[in-house]
């Protein structure tokens, strides 16, 4: 449905730091039985705060979330626009974010409609289709997903928009980190009694690209 080997290395869907192999200049900590003895450097009180950056599901097509935030003009377009109603304000609880527009999977999910109108209404140009419809990934936790527990169920496999995200080997799903869009759909359709699908907001977005 979408060529999603293009679009992998453009977005980081969740940080994996190589602990392993740390950076030639970082140093190797001292510790005695596990437990780091090296001192704790000072706390720096002129050092201007950095910004918070809190994670919420875009839209597809959403650009870095600081342009975003600054690009966006709250109009609702883009919602009156969503065939599915998976559009929706953000909350004020979320402060900065309050009004603009999130996607909540538990209530409604992205379908990942082939002409993207959410990104055709966009006149500010925060949702492009110049970027990755990437909104972040999702994982099955074995804990509580049925087909892991002796109980056919292949729901999220059969629902999903993206061709390829979720396998299912010997009856028991996985999702494709590199093809998953976060769409969210696995999440909205699991009929586990405790929710089986772990649902993460890209943690970094390509930035607003140039004309």
């Amino acid at each position: 449905m979408l060529p999603q080997d293009r679009f992998a290395p453009l977005v980081t869907r969740v940080p994996h730091p190589d602990r392993d192999n740390p950076p030639a200049d970082t140093p190797v900590p001292r510790s005695i039985g596990g437990i780091n003895i090296d001192p704790v450097p000072g706390t720096n009180f002129n050092q201007a705060p950095s910004a918070r950056n809190i994670p919420v599901h875009r839209p597809p097509g959403a650009v870095a979330e600081p342009q975003f935030l600054a690009g966006c003009t709250r109009c609702g377009d883009c919602i009156d626009a969503c065939p599915y109603d998976a559009i929706v304000l953000a909350p004020e609880r979320l402060a900065d974010v309050a009004g603009t527009p999130i996607i909540e999977a538990d209530h409604a999910a992205c379908m990942m409609c082939e002409d993207f109108p959410c990104i055709t209404s966009c006149e500010p140009g925060v949702l492009t289709d110049r970027i990755p419809p990437i909104m972040g990934t999702a994982r099955v936790t074995p804990q509580l997903c049925l087909a892991y527990h002796h109980t056919t169920c292949t729901v999220c496999s059969e629902r999903c928009p993206v061709e390829g995200a979720i396998t299912v080997s010997d009856g028991k799903p996985t999702v494709d980190q590199d093809t998953c869009t976060g769409c969210g759909v696995c999440r909205y359709v699991c009929p586990a009694p405790e929710n089986a699908i772990l649902l993460m907001p890209a943690f970094e977005r390509p930035g607003r690209p140039t004309p």
